[in-house]
């Protein structure tokens, strides 16, 4: 049996586009619960306060720095892990998710102190507003002290996508949006016993949320995850191993810490403005999710595809998978776009605003939408370089984007005491990226995959 399973899975034999829905299905259904529970989250935050809202806003760029950790390290295992299954070296398979665990959890460990240590000074140097504060320093600490939720999920997830069982990722993210959602008003405002905990309450429910899909996928991955076994042998680190990893996941991470000191420093230079206007920027983050998550959910199903089969030398197939999710992804940036610039007060409306919240808003959301008519082949071809194992050429595009382009025109444009200008930083910025990454892929086509067609 297990011998069969090995042969060959189905991300090198299905049609393209049948494999692509295979797996990208689950996945953009389970980040739109993602997205849905991230913009829920921030809802009833709102409705403690703006100044609460504030808060969680402010949090937001560790948060991400947590994602893009467990998510660099689970894409740098992932992708090893797809190529040594196409390849057929199974030693090698085992030994990547082996030694993926291991990084998962070092790195886990770090924002565990983190959390522990630095909470309140990460706050002290944004805000003065006691609540604002108070709040954030509380809803920090609970995110980063309990990591161990989020850094188990992704990882094992990784390891599920890797072997094609998108599937059973689509139920553990589920789960735990789902749970998210539902424990979300018992913590912030209390009820069935449990006292009422504001902006704390928030962090809680999130954390039982990824506690309980990392244990849900922890669960799958021994049931049903086959061709990947994990031992006191692969877990032994292997420099080797953890290079290969690395090569792929430190610029995977270096992306999403870049995108933390944009927002962070954008932050800074909308606070100078209005605390209000940092408010709008995180609700921004949060209904952006519902048109990138998908996207992303896409990129995480293309990926071990054009992995696998680069080791598998067809460079048909990797060609027909890159064409199809550039136009999956544009369709979703541009559905996005007419969202924002035709009913975004309608967006606003669930964040309990202001009129000076929406004022700002609407403004904000119709201006930043503009980038969405190019980014979605920005994205694609991002995880392209990923899946090839040209993490660094994925840096570069967003090194470019978001602090070599963005940060300076956003400084730049508040300069002009014209709050609405900040925002043009965001198209002009994309229209950037997007000559660089074709410049860039272009370039990758030309060394690593025009080679296969001979």
């Amino acid at each position: 049996m297990e011998t069969e399973l090995r042969r060959e899975n189905k991300m090198g034999t299905l049609p393209i586009g049948r494999l692509l829905v295979n797996m990208a299905l689950p996945m953009v259904i389970s980040m739109l619960v993602q997205a849905l529970y991230n913009v829920v989250d921030s809802v009833y935050v709102s409705r403690v306060s703006e100044n609460a809202l504030t808060a969680v806003s402010m949090a937001f760029p560790i948060q991400n720095l947590m994602i893009g950790f467990s998510t660099g390290v689970g894409v740098g295992m992932s992708s090893l892990l797809s190529k040594s299954l196409g390849s057929h070296e199974f030693d090698r398979a085992n030994k990547a998710a082996g030694n993926g665990l291991v990084l998962s959890a070092i790195c886990c460990g770090l924002f565990m102190l983190f959390g522990l240590t630095c909470s309140g000074l990460f706050f002290d140097i944004q805000t003065d507003i006691p609540e604002i504060r108070e709040g954030g320093t509380a809803y920090l600490q609970i995110c980063t002290i309990c990591s161990f939720g989020i850094f188990g999920e992704i990882l094992f997830e990784r390891m599920l996508q890797a072997t094609g069982r998108t599937m059973l990722t689509m139920v553990t993210q589920g789960v735990g949006a789902i749970l998210n959602i539902v424990l979300d008003p018992l913590f912030i405002f209390g009820g069935l016993g449990i006292p009422a905990m504001g902006v704390a309450g928030a962090a809680v429910a999130t954390v039982v949320g990824q506690v309980a899909a990392f244990v849900l996928a922890l669960v799958f991955h021994v049931l049903k995850n086959h061709e990947v076994s994990l031992s006191r042998e692969t877990v032994m680190l292997q420099w080797r191993t953890v290079k290969i990893i690395l090569a792929v996941g430190v610029p995977s991470i270096l992306m999403v810490a870049i995108g933390s000191v944009m927002t962070f420093t954008m932050n800074r230079i909308l606070g100078g403005f209005t605390p209000t206007a940092v408010a709008v920027f995180g609700s921004y983050f949060k209904l952006q999710s519902f048109v990138f998550m998908p996207v992303f959910g896409l990129n995480n199903a293309m990926i071990p595809i054009v992995a696998y089969n680069y080791g598998a030398r067809k460079p048909e197939r990797i060609r027909k998978t890159v064409i199809l999710s550039c136009a999956v992804a544009i369709t979703f940036m541009l559905a996005g776009f007419l969202a924002f610039q035709f009913i975004p007060e309608t967006l606003l409306a669930m964040f309990e605003p202001t009129q000076h919240f929406l004022d700002i808003g609407c403004r904000a959301l119709q201006t930043i939408s503009y980038s969405y008519l190019v980014a979605g082949i920005c994205v694609v071809l991002t995880a392209v370089f990923q899946a090839l194992g040209n993490g660094i050429y994925a840096t570069i595009v967003s090194l470019a984007r978001q602090l070599v382009v963005l940060v300076p025109v956003a400084y730049l444009l508040s300069l002009t005491d014209r709050l609405e200008l900040v925002w043009l930083a965001f198209p002009i910025a994309e229209a950037f990226s997007l000559a660089v990454t074709l410049g860039l892929f272009v370039r990758i086509y030309r060394r690593k995959l025009k080679p296969l067609q001979r």
